[in-house]
């Protein structure tokens, strides 16, 4: 598919640096901020337009090009600041993408901002991202595919975020083997707003230690510089990745590989899953050491920030990574599903089987497998029979609560308790019942009439069923 054709230019609105409709508004007309003579110099050792190695017209090239589009396409995603969806992407670069290259390489294109969201997070906390519009994302994504290549040989063999074929069940068992070799003091690294706080002059550096093709780091500074609409107000990004954007995870592993590679030089085994990192040591006393020493390192040299109450040094059994615990056994270190995934894998539960979403017996059925589903496949390599065992018996009763509600009326309640068969008398007098939702979901009369196996037989997925056939 060719998403390059020459198109028109009645739907680019030009761009200065005062009264710009990319800074006065959170929706534009069309695809503004493209025209631009303004551009960037990282530094002095950074020339944008140098053309050594033609990088840039590799991530034009139209095969790449189209690639980037069918991936944005597939990650779908919510629309920026000019209001363009994904599904009106293709059109507008058959009518536009001639022209958008042509700027691209001549360094007159100026990226839009991105739209601000919110979204909360396990804390209570909320997590903020950026949204870049449609068409930056499908310029970012061309930027990544040509150099992911490029830097995945320079990555170290412990770092498993945002890397083809490595996973966060790889980070797992890596840390696993560790602890089963006698290093079970760790040091919980947390890095604090690692996205916000990254600092862009440090970044450029290590960029253009490996990019010689000057128009593509000044591309991307331009992505780090673009700026973002927050409730229709413009915010500079001096600092930091946009979390959201197409290039942030690739360039977050460049800055932590410096990280990496570090401690490798020092010795220290350690796991890295994008921004979440242990550090392992046989002993309390020196996993406390390479703390104090790495720390001057990581604020001095990375310009990151630590945050020195989220970063612990503790027994292996006393922490949470990726959603997992660990525990020790007869057969050594072994892992487990952390208490707070679990809380909140039932408060899940419980949202999806409130009597009041109005969801619908079919729409529950397809929302509940796909999300037990989901969490079984992601918590597969966690000793957890028992406890799906124990979970099943809860969300059994959930789900029975939840019919009993929408039986609702005692004519509808008598009658299905009599199509289940239980007599006259026991259905009137549990269908005349005053007992909350809660407590009669519990009852005998319920357990025996709406059994596991009708359950399982209407369609409703469980938790032990799918783990059985789950490939650890």
């Amino acid at each position: 598919m060719n998403v390059t054709k020459v198109g028109t230019k009645e739907s680019r609105i030009p761009c200065c640096s005062k009264g710009c409709p990319q800074r006065d508004s959170a929706e534009h007309e069309g695809y503004a901020g493209v025209l631009t003579d303004k551009r960037i110099t990282e530094n002095n050792n950074t020339n944008a337009n140098s053309r050594e190695s033609g990088l840039l017209e590799r991530i034009l090239n139209r095969v790449n090009l189209n690639e980037a589009y069918k991936q944005v396409k597939r990650n779908k995603g919510s629309h920026g600041v000019d209001g363009m969806k994904v599904e009106h992407l293709l059109q507008y670069l058959k009518d536009n993408g001639d022209e958008l290259v042509k700027l691209v390489l001549d360094g007159k294109y100026r990226p839009n901002p991105v739209r601000r969201v919110e979204i909360p997070k396990d804390n209570g906390k909320r997590r903020t991202l950026g949204i870049p519009t449609a068409v930056d994302r499908v310029l970012q994504q061309a930027i990544t595919q040509v150099l992911s290549p490029i830097f995945e040989p320079q990555f170290a063999e412990t770092s498993y975020g945002f890397r083809p074929k490595r996973s966060a069940h790889d980070a797992l068992r890596k840390c696993r083997e560790y602890a089963n070799q006698g290093y079970t003091y760790v040091v919980d690294m947390d890095l604090e707003k690692f996205f916000d706080t990254v600092n862009q002059s440090k970044m450029i550096e290590l960029l253009s230690r490996t990019i010689k093709d000057g128009r593509v780091v000044s591309l991307i500074h331009k992505y780090l510089l673009a700026g973002a609409m927050n409730k229709g107000k413009f915010e500079e990004t001096e600092l930091g990745l946009v979390q959201g954007g197409n290039i942030s995870p690739l360039c977050s592993n460049v800055m932590l590989n410096e990280l990496d590679r570090e401690l490798e030089r020092r010795g220290i085994r350690f796991v890295r899953y994008a921004d979440d990192m242990l550090l392992f040591a046989k002993t309390k006393r020196s996993a406390q050491r390479m703390l104090d020493h790495i720390l001057p390192y990581i604020e001095g040299k990375l310009r990151l920030k630590v945050n020195r109450e989220k970063t612990v040094v503790a027994y292996i059994g006393k922490i949470k990574f990726l959603g997992y615990g660990f525990y020790p056994s007869k057969d050594g270190i072994k892992l487990r599903i952390h208490a707070k995934s679990v809380s909140k894998m039932k408060a899940r539960i419980k949202e999806l089987t409130a009597r009041s979403n109005g969801l619908g017996y079919e729409r529950l059925k397809l929302q509940l497998k796909q999300y037990i589903t989901g969490w079984t496949n992601y918590f597969k390599l966690a000793d957890m029979k028992k406890l799906l065992k124990g979970t099943d018996q809860w969300l059994r009763r959930r789900l029975r609560m939840y019919i009993w509600k929408r039986w609702k009326r005692v004519r509808t309640r008598y009658a299905m308790l009599r199509k289940f068969g239980n007599n006259h008398n026991t259905a009137l007098k549990f269908a005349c019942t005053r007992k909350g939702y809660w407590r009669i979901a519990k009852s005998p009369i319920l357990s025996t009439t709406v059994t596991d196996a009708r359950l399982k037989q209407a369609g409703y997925a469980s938790f032990s069923e799918h783990f059985k056939t789950v490939k650890v």
